[in-house]
């Protein structure tokens, strides 16, 4: 997909807003994307995780109010919203757009700084509800926003911190920090090594010859009501078992010593954890050294653990990483996000991309009936000013 160009995004959000709120916005702030490398449903288990800002965002141009009155406008959904800071609460059981601005708004606040009141068009690019973030990157855009007409004092490792408690606490989803980290830390033409324990971090340069290859399988996907919580409890319930914090303490040779201690389905999902955190360190290992196949293997098992072990794919998705791993020139193809559709991502040679694109485009909706969506990204700088 042909990315819009970045300034005519701005004046396009620009005029929502004129007409919206009349005026010019004070700033354009925007927060990106992301896609996972490797290392999934590792970050809420204290462990590693390998991912890279996209650059496809969420902007949002915001001016300042002298009240305590947050308005909203979704350009994208052509949507108000209007709250007062002083009550911030959820619109409903099921949540929207607003409420990832508002659930920003309720932890700066319950964290200690002081809002004035802001009018704010929305309009982002990344695809919802395909496992790219796209609810982090709102989240961070609209931190960026208050951060900045605010003056606020506020780090990018707080500010993604904060992310997460909104979705966490306000939102109902018990995300790891990883989404909020990456789209606030990102560093363009770089994944970013997380150790999603003590927040340590390490931009890891992507080597040239290679595009990272998106696809969008056109299953949607709602994480909240989805079975991912229950997955993230079996992962607590065998590290509880196993008397450790989180699944990040426990090696391989430990696992098979606790083997008849758990539960058949628990023990699965701990092995996909375990396995998954020494995957990330060697492809972390692999990228450093440019061995792009080494890391295309580690792809490759990554996705038939979540496959086997996490039960997290879908027959759609393993269609779609199975064309692409039998596409000459694909290193590795692995499903990418928390899981029940989305996305894949792929790792590919700069010159068999044309051949990748082709053989999704034709194969996929011949095998499944569904149009799938292809994105060729390059990461990105974290949040900030558009």
């Amino acid at each position: 997909m042909e990315k819009p160009n970045p300034m005519n995004r701005n004046d396009i959000l620009s005029g929502h807003f004129a007409r919206n709120f009349a005026g010019k916005p004070d700033l354009i702030v925007r927060a990106p994307g992301r896609v996972n490398l490797i290392g999934e449903h590792t970050d809420y288990n204290d462990g590693f995780v390998l991912p890279m800002t996209i650059d496809y965002d969420v902007r949002i141009a915001a001016c300042a109010r002298p009240d305590r009155t947050v308005r909203l406008y979704s350009a994208d959904m052509n949507k108000h919203d209007t709250f007062s800071l002083d009550d911030v609460r959820r619109l409903g059981d099921k949540p929207t757009w607003a409420d990832y601005v508002r659930g920003v708004a309720a932890v700066l606040q319950q964290a200690g700084f002081r809002l004035r009141g802001m009018d704010a068009a929305i309009s982002g690019n990344v695809p919802r509800e395909a496992g790219l973030s796209s609810s982090a990157a709102l989240e961070l855009a609209a931190i960026t926003a208050f951060r900045r007409l605010n003056a606020l004092e506020l780090d990018p490792v707080r500010a993604a911190i904060l992310g997460q408690r909104a979705e966490n606490e306000f939102i109902g989803m018990r995300c790891g920090i990883m989404d909020q980290f990456i789209s606030s830390l990102g560093k363009a033409d770089h994944a970013l090594l997380i150790d999603c324990r003590s927040l340590s971090y390490e931009p890891v340069s992507m080597p040239a010859g290679a595009s990272v290859v998106v696809t969008d399988s056109a299953i949607r996907r709602e994480l909240t009501d989805s079975a991912y919580n229950n997955r993230r409890a079996q992962c607590e319930e065998g590290a509880r078992l196993m008397g450790v914090k989180a699944l990040r303490d426990v090696s391989e040779e430990m696992l098979e010593a606790h083997q008849a201690d758990l539960p058949v389905v628990t023990a699965q999902r701990c092995r996909h954890v375990v396995t998954e955190n020494q995957r990330t360190l060697d492809s972390v290992k692999g990228l450093k050294r440019g061995d792009l196949a080494a890391v295309g293997e580690l792809m490759n098992a990554s996705h038939a653990s979540m496959r086997d072990g996490f039960a997290i794919t879908t027959p759609e998705i393993d269609t779609l990483v199975e064309i692409q791993q039998n596409t000459p020139g694909c290193f590795g193809a692995r499903m990418t996000g928390g899981g029940f559709g989305g996305c894949t991502v792929a790792l590919v040679r700069d010159d068999a991309l044309p051949a990748l694109v082709a053989a999704i485009e034709a194969q996929y909706p011949a095998r499944t009936g569904r149009t799938p969506q292809v994105y060729v990204c390059r990461a990105a700088d974290g949040a900030g000013l558009a």
